[in-house]
C-alpha cells in the first residue's frame, strides 16, 4: 500500500491500494476514488462498538474502500491542517482527538478512550472523549493548523489549552487543572480550566483549534444571526459548516466536484 499527501492549507491523502487491500474513515471523509475501489458502510465492529464511537463524537458508521483491482482513493479533513500518516506495529496504540481520525489499513482498530479521570472527562469539554487506534497498520491522522510536538520526560508536565491537544501516546496523563487566580479566570480569556498532560511520551499539539476558529467566524457574523445560533460562546454547527464551507471548499459537493 502506498500513498501521497499533497497540499498546503488544504491536504489530501491520495491511497494506491492493490488488489483486495482495504481502507476505512468516518463518513464524509472521501474525496474521490477510481471505479476499481468499491464503497461499503457498516457499523465497523458491530452496533455496540458504533454506539461507543458515537458517544465520543465519532460516526456511528464508518466506510470502507475495497480494490476490486489496482487503484486509487483519496481523503481530505473537512478544516484547514497538516495530515500525518503514522505506522503503528502489533498493539502500538495512539490516543487523538475525535475530530484527528481521517481514514486507516483495515487492520487498525479505532476505539473509544475513555479517561481515566473524572474530572478530564466532564471539564476537559465534549471535545475530549478521545479515540485510540491500535496497529497494526498504517493510520492517517488530521491536525487543525500548524503542527508542533513535543517530548516529555517522566513526571515532565505541559500546561495547554485543551483545544490544542492533538495526538498523544497512551504513556501520557491527561488531566484538567482551574485557571489560576480570580483575575486570570475573569480577564484572562482562556476559560476556567487549562488542561494538562503529563509525560513520560510524545504529544502532537495543533496550532488552530476547530472550535476557536468557529468562534472568531462567529464574531463577525451579523448580530441577529449570532443571537438565533448561539449557544454558550460559539454559534450552532450549521452555521459554522455553512461559512467554512464558502470559505475553504470543505462541502462535500465541492470537494467532489
Amino acid at each position: 500500500m502506498r500513498y501521497d499527501i499533497s497540499g498546503t492549507v488544504m491536504q489530501t491523502v491520495e491511497i494506491e491500494l492493490e488488489p483486495g487491500e482495504t481502507v476505512y474513515s468516518q463518513t464524509n471523509c472521501m474525496c474521490w476514488m477510481d471505479d476499481t475501489v468499491a464503497m461499503s458502510t457498516n457499523m465497523g465492529g458491530g452496533f455496540l462498538s458504533g454506539l461507543k464511537r458515537s458517544f465520543s463524537g465519532g460516526s456511528l458508521f464508518l466506510t470502507q474502500f475495497t480494490a476490486n483491482g489496482a487503484g486509487r482513493v483519496a481523503f481530505a479533513p473537512r478544516f484547514p491542517g497538516t495530515i500525518m500518516p503514522y505506522d503503528l506495529g502489533p498493539d502500538e496504540s495512539l490516543v487523538c482527538r475525535k475530530e484527528s481520525f481521517l481514514c486507516a489499513e483495515n487492520s487498525v482498530t479505532l476505539a473509544v478512550a475513555w479517561q481515566k479521570r473524572l474530572g478530564a472527562g466532564v471539564f476537559g469539554g465534549e471535545g475530549f472523549l478521545l479515540q485510540r487506534v491500535t496497529g497494526p497498520g498504517l493510520v492517517w491522522l488530521d491536525i487543525s493548523g500548524e503542527v508542533v510536538e513535543r517530548d516529555l520526560a517522566e513526571g515532565q508536565r505541559l500546561l495547554v489549552h485543551a483545544g490544542h491537544v492533538g495526538i498523544m501516546d497512551p504513556s501520557i496523563t491527561f488531566d484538567i487543572q482551574l485557571v489560576p487566580g480570580i483575575k486570570n479566570i475573569l480577564f484572562g480569556g482562556e476559560g476556567l480550566f487549562l488542561a494538562t498532560v503529563t509525560g513520560p511520551g510524545h504529544v502532537v499539539l495543533q496550532s488552530m483549534p476547530i472550535l476557536n476558529l468557529a468562534e472568531e467566524i462567529g464574531r463577525h457574523l451579523p448580530a441577529s444571526g449570532r443571537e438565533k445560533t448561539s449557544v454558550g460562546g460559539g454559534i450552532a454547527a450549521g452555521v459554522v459548516g455553512s461559512v467554512l464551507g464558502a470559505m475553504f471548499g470543505g462541502s462535500k459537493g465541492s470537494r467532489d466536484a
